[in-house]
């Protein structure tokens, strides 16, 4: 083997660079999943009608049946893995690993501890604003009905373990990698993480919509600190259980 030959072995051949969906590729991809979700938990709530004989729904009659809460937990769990699977599928395109390029590492003990006791001061600095002011606040909000314990059941498992799933990948898990790494850096992909994900709650008023834009900050914050997607999907089931127990759904 010549001189030359065994420069040539020596040198470690380098992998190409991890690559990450820009700014406006990540709003792309993010609004598709949106329209998935969104398409997708339509259809479901219309078959759901349909099997309990409902031939024809009109636009009231389908935003009655959707704030009912075992229908739209049944929605929205129906509606959360197609909605990952854009994700995937965009994440995939990149060459990198679905559970690397959004963060699914589980987080120290340490790391749960002190973000539920962040986010505990959050739930007692936000009761504590609206006690002043009087607004009305996301846990004064009841749903109408679940039909007995099935019914909660479906509810639970939508609004507490599908939908805070679908959320969090979708918000501190997509967006913010891509987000994070474009010119906004993490602090502004928190800001604008969180701004989209209360403009996105159109079932609350602007106040309920502040409350969720100071939820996703300290979300934003866990996420952007422990580089765990994990911790915000724990931190927001927990969150939605407390919030939905408080409301009171009616059996």
């Amino acid at each position: 083997m010549s001189n030359l030959e065994n420069a040539n072995a020596r040198v470690p051949v380098s992998s190409p660079p991890l690559r990450t969906w820009d700014f406006l590729e990540t709003t792309l991809v993010a609004l598709i999943a949106y329209g998935v979700f969104t398409l997708t938990a339509q259809l479901a709530l219309t078959y759901i009608l349909s099997m309990h004989g409902t031939k024809a729904v009109t636009p009231a009659e389908f935003r009655a049946s959707w704030a009912e809460g075992r229908w739209q937990g049944a929605s929205i769990t129906a509606a959360a893995l197609p909605t990952i699977a854009v994700l995937w599928i965009a994440v995939r395109m990149t060459g990198r690993e679905f559970a690397e390029y959004l963060a699914l590492s589980w987080p120290t003990r340490r790391e749960v501890l002190h973000a539920f006791g962040i986010m505990v001061a959050v739930i007692f600095t936000q009761r504590l604003i609206t006690h002043f002011t009087g607004a009305e606040t996301l846990s004064s909000i009841r749903y109408p009905t679940v039909r007995g314990p099935g019914g909660l059941l479906i509810l639970l498992i939508g609004g507490c373990i599908a939908g805070p799933l679908m959320e969090e990948f979708v918000f501190r898990g997509f967006m913010f990698r891509g987000w994070s790494e474009s010119f906004l850096g993490p602090i502004g992909a928190i800001v604008l993480t969180s701004a989209v994900w209360a403009l996105s709650h159109t079932q609350y008023n602007w106040f309920g919509r502040l409350e969720i834009f100071g939820d996703g900050l300290a979300l934003g914050y866990f996420r952007w600190r422990s580089n765990s997607t994990w911790l915000t999907v724990m931190v927001h089931s927990a969150l939605n259980t407390f919030i939905f127990f408080i409301m009171g759904p009616y059996v």
